[in-house]
């Protein structure tokens, strides 16, 4: 008798092939899940360790570590203050195009896709552990925690994702013809299909718990910063012993297109390498001062700093990332202690005077480590710990409870915020961390001035038009300011009062504007007759130069 062979009808064979065509569209969701679910366990666990030791933060603080000083450029270049967000974002589409991937290739090989997922939480663990302010092995563990969360999820769901009938692991396609377990069910309406339905309750469980576990973290992690937030707003600043005198009258122009003479602080410009702000709880903190030369070391509190006589100064800070013409640049009203009271009470001498150290280095609670010449914050200048601005407690952003400002040198090399220790040593023993990626040793800031109105590209009407700015050499002081019209000749426009040679100096200059597109240039002259550089050069290795220049057309 003649086999006879089934009859597949055609309803039955288009829901098997539908299942086979979204299997791949199941690959992709598998990985997407199990992804989330290894950053959200890692945020929670990160939450009993510490936050900069989440596997998004490590990763990308190892990467700034390791990008090169150019690409560092660009990116502040290009996107200001909101590189660090570009950074995360671009970390977080890798991990989801890298989820994908492992997710395609668990439909096929469950145990290479749950071991790649493993890898990449190797991966994490090592940044975490490279950090400059890694606290030890437990920092490996939100790395390596999640990934395990995120394996064991994927090799759950790619089994989920498996045609029934099918070896776990086997290749799998249309041309299975399933086996004795192949019995269809509400999920499977016919052949050897897999299981959408289970497939979608497991997906959406994973997904569901790992949104609460990852809430749950951020929500601790939060808690851990709120010590920190109620010690600064329970701050109360100190009347200073040495108050700044009053801006004078005059300093700010007030004209549109200008800014104000002092910053307001959610205007200062930030530039640092901390993907999270560290949110420092005052009432812990301590600074440690010790080194060459240090011959009585000490451990001050933050009650400590604020006992002491504090000083009030108006001081303009530059980052040396400030392109000529860029808004790196701004001027706050800083209340702190003198920083060279401190070290004379430890026992140091400048270099001028036969003392051993020449550098000293500062570091950050997130192992940032900045060099600063010892006989510039020793010479008189107003080197500050300061814990105020523009008369608040240090915004978080800007270094709260304390942070160095000394006036006249580049904030790489002066301007370390969230400190805690200071350690005197020589240029020649220690490069801290700018100077082992190619910037100076030592920084003073250059001459410099902008021009903040017309913009570049504006369209002025012909007549009477106010060209105005800014020029800055902090602790030199600015002159004359000369603007020059085309190729014409250089003319000297109208300094704006000085507030003190640390501070910057706006300036205007009327001209009569004439038809047709015009080249607007200026320059600075500063206290020593230094006439700033028409040599253009990058902000690497010691603060860019050059003139700054707007093109304008003329209606």
């Amino acid at each position: 008798m003649r086999n006879r062979i089934p009859h597949v009808t055609d309803d039955k064979k288009e829901a098997r092939d539908l299942r086979y065509r979204t299997r791949p569209v199941a690959g992709a969701a598998s990985g997407l899940v199990a992804g989330f679910a290894a950053l959200a366990v890692a945020e929670l666990v990160s939450a009993a360790v510490r936050p900069q030791a989440g596997p998004v933060i490590a990763v990308g603080g190892a990467a700034i570590d390791r990008t090169p000083t150019a690409v560092k450029d660009w990116a502040i270049r290009n996107f200001g203050t909101n590189d660090k967000l570009v950074l995360e974002l671009g970390i977080l589409a890798v991990l989801a195009l890298f989820a994908l991937v492992l997710g395609m290739v668990a439909l096929r090989f469950r145990r290479t896709g749950a071991a790649g997922v493993l890898l990449f939480g190797a991966v994490g663990a090592a940044a975490a552990l490279s950090r400059p302010d890694s606290s030890g092995p437990g920092d490996a563990l939100p790395s390596l925690v999640g990934a395990c969360a995120g394996a064991a999820v994927l090799y759950l769901l790619a089994g989920l994702s498996a045609p029934r009938g099918v070896r776990a692991g086997a290749p799998a396609g249309p041309g299975d013809t399933g086996g004795p377990g192949d019995t269809g069910g509400p999920g499977d309406t016919g052949g050897t299909g897999w299981d959408r339905r289970r497939f979608v309750i497991a997906a959406s469980a994973a997904a569901a718990a790992s949104a609460g576990a990852g809430a749950l973290g951020r929500g601790l992690n939060g808690a851990r910063g709120r010590g920190a937030v109620a010690s600064r707003d329970r701050l109360v600043l100190p009347m200073p012993a040495s108050p700044a005198p009053a801006v004078p009258e005059g300093a700010g122009l007030r004209l549109p297109g200008v800014g104000p003479f002092l910053t307001p602080n959610g205007s200062f410009y930030r530039v640092d390498t901390a993907l999270v702000v560290p949110k420092v709880d005052a009432t812990t903190w301590e600074l440690r001062i010790h080194g060459k030369g240090v011959r009585r070391p000490r451990t001050l509190s933050f009650d400590d700093l604020l006992r002491r006589e504090p000083i009030e100064r108006d001081i303009t800070l530059t980052c040396v990332s400030n392109e000529v013409g860029g808004s790196y640049v701004g001027t706050a009203r800083w209340i702190g202690v003198r920083l060279a009271d401190l070290l004379a009470e430890c026992g140091v001498v400048p270099p001028s005077k036969g003392g051993p150290a020449d550098q000293l280095v500062a570091r950050s609670v997130d192992g940032m480590t900045l060099g600063t010449p010892v006989e510039d914050v020793m010479d008189g200048r107003d080197a500050l710990l300061a814990i105020g601005m523009n008369g608040q407690p240090l915004p978080f952003a800007h270094g709260f409870p304390v942070r160095m400002v000394v006036p006249g040198l580049y904030g790489f090399v002066s301007a370390c915020k969230w400190i805690e220790d200071i350690e005197l040593t020589t240029f020649d023993s220690y490069d801290p961390y700018w100077v082992k990626r190619g910037w100076a040793r030592r920084a003073p800031v250059k001459t410099q001035s902008r021009i903040d109105t017309p913009r570049p590209f504006a369209r002025p009407k012909a007549g009477p038009v106010t060209v105005a700015g800014v020029a800055w050499a902090q602790h030199r002081g600015i002159d004359k300011v000369e603007v020059r019209v085309d190729d014409g000749p250089w003319q000297e426009a109208r300094l704006a009062a000085e507030d003190s040679r640390d501070t910057w100096r706006q300036w205007s200059f009327p001209w009569e504007a004439t038809r047709g597109g015009h080249t607007l240039t200026v320059r600075a002259t500063d206290r020593t007759g230094r006439v700033q550089t028409e040599k253009r050069t990058r902000t690497v290795p010691d603060g860019a130069s050059g003139w700054h220049s707007v093109v304008v057309t003329v209606d």
